[in-house]
């Protein structure tokens, strides 16, 4: 089974192909995440994206979605992680920005570090599942990513607040799971 690592940035997953914009030595594949012409229809197995989606605007996340469904075969899985605007808003309601370091500015805007650092949109589990549904998609659910095959890599999907608090912190990662029928 074909295995995507979309937007892998310095992370290596063993078994998986490792897409992303940026060089990289473990990158496969430079290309973007809303064009996967390297890959047949109904060729991937899972397509794993922590963090990438909410890099694309309004009007893109659709067609990227529609991409990454291209490429999944029939029953195959898209494992999303993004950041969960519903757990940023509560959080801000109980303690605002304080002194502007609390992670929920990178949450909303992105780290900034480079030109493909930013943030364009925003989610929470009813309308990325809408969204999911509207791309093709079903079988939409929450997953654990302690209970993933890549869950010795910390990336975003294990993004706590206070940072890297696992255990009293609370989980800034909308991860969604959906199915291609």
């Amino acid at each position: 089974m074909i295995k995507l690592h979309m937007g892998c940035g310095s992370r290596y997953i063993p078994g998986f192909i490792h897409v992303d914009i940026a060089d990289a030595p473990h990158v496969d594949y430079r290309c973007l995440a809303d064009d996967l012409k390297p890959f047949a229809d109904n060729s991937v197995g899972l397509l794993y994206a922590s963090h990438i989606l909410e890099h694309f605007s309004r009007g893109e996340v659709t067609g990227v979605l529609k991409e990454w469904h291209r490429v999944l075969e029939p029953g195959g899985t898209l494992r999303l992680a993004v950041p969960d605007f519903a757990a940023v808003a509560e959080m801000y309601a109980q303690e605002g920005l304080r002194d502007g370091k609390s992670g929920l500015i990178g949450l909303v805007c992105g780290g900034q570090r480079n030109r493909w650092d930013f943030h364009k949109i925003i989610f929470d589990e009813p309308f990325l599942t809408f969204l999911l549904r509207g791309a093709g998609f079903r079988d939409v659910r929450r997953w654990d990513w302690r209970e993933t095959e890549h869950t010795m890599i910390d990336d975003f999907s294990q993004a706590y607040l206070p940072h890297m608090d696992k255990e009293n912190g609370r989980l800034m990662s909308l991860n969604m799971e959906a199915t291609k029928i």
